[in-house]
């Protein structure tokens, strides 16, 4: 699944048409769904009515055969239950929730059991976390997670720390104790290993500039292709290398750009790509 690139117009506002084009281009594709509003989206530069504009569109856009992913993440347990029932209300099958980070030290295990856990209770939808502890500096921990996957209404954890070993011991984990919850891998960088290792999928950036690849990858693994799924996963470094965390957003959304998409400006303070780095990326692809 893609996490989408928020699109923006040349003045700076929110362009859902765009979202809606993009959704609808991509839905060509065998994927299984879209995630609107993760870390590729500038989700924390939105305001809640950005954030409502853009998930209306994107429900317009998706496929009903395909999932609807919304990014509800927020610092307060308050806000985030507020924006995940709209993102309900307006048709999100599952909501996609990032760790609150402000107060790193106050972040304990016994505070982010009880934020998801009082967000899973009141959701009238199905949570995945999102661990991402390259942006927030905080990593949730296995046993965390653990404690977590047992509740019911959460239903998996899209991992992007690259942790292939905690991947492993949570999908063992979760296998062994029957558990509905899936784990998905959260950059191309380390797909075909954690499929290796039990996960179910992958949310990727460069699932939006090359899906047909990472899908190949998922169906290599899927038939025991094991030499074909390490080479396509080697051959894949490069592009995700680029557009994550060389180039991050204005990568992906020049590279959107040049492959037919609209990928447009990143928000300020995020800087455009300057010409020699357009140059260097399009060598990397």
């Amino acid at each position: 699944m893609p996490p989408v690139p928020s699109p923006f117009d040349g003045l700076g506002e929110v362009a859902p048409g765009k979202l809606e084009e993009n959704i609808e281009q991509l839905a060509r594709h065998d994927l299984r769904g879209f995630v609107i509003l993760g870390s590729n989206g500038e989700y924390v530069y939105l305001d809640e009515e950005e954030k409502v504009a853009l998930f209306k569109a994107a429900r317009r856009a998706i496929p009903k055969d395909k999932l609807f992913i919304a990014g509800t993440g927020t610092e307060s347990t308050r806000a985030a239950l507020r924006l995940t029932k709209i993102a309900a209300e307006v048709g999100a099958d599952v909501a996609i929730v990032i760790t609150p980070a402000y107060y790193k030290p106050a972040m304990t295990a016994d505070a982010l059991l009880r934020h998801f856990i009082t967000l899973a209770e009141a959701s009238p939808i199905p949570l995945i976390l999102y661990n991402m502890p390259a942006y927030t500096g905080l990593d949730l921990t296995t046993e965390t997670i653990l404690r977590l996957a047992e509740h019911p209404n959460i239903i998996g954890l899209k991992e992007s720390s690259g942790n292939l070993v905690k991947i492993s011991e949570i999908t063992r984990s979760v296998s062994e104790k029957e558990l509905d919850f899936a784990v998905l891998a959260g950059s191309a960088s380390f797909l075909q290993p954690a499929l290796m290792m039990g996960a179910s999928g992958g949310v990727l950036a460069s699932v939006n500039v090359a899906p047909d690849h990472c899908i190949a990858i998922y169906k290599a693994c899927q038939q025991g292709k094991v030499e074909e799924s390490r080479k396509l996963q080697q051959a894949i470094l490069p592009l995700n290398g680029a557009v994550t965390t060389r180039y991050g957003v204005a990568g992906l959304k020049f590279m959107m750009d040049k492959l037919g998409l609209y990928g447009g400006p990143v928000r300020p303070p995020l800087l455009p790509l300057n010409p020699t780095d357009q140059e260097l990326l399009l060598k990397l692809a």
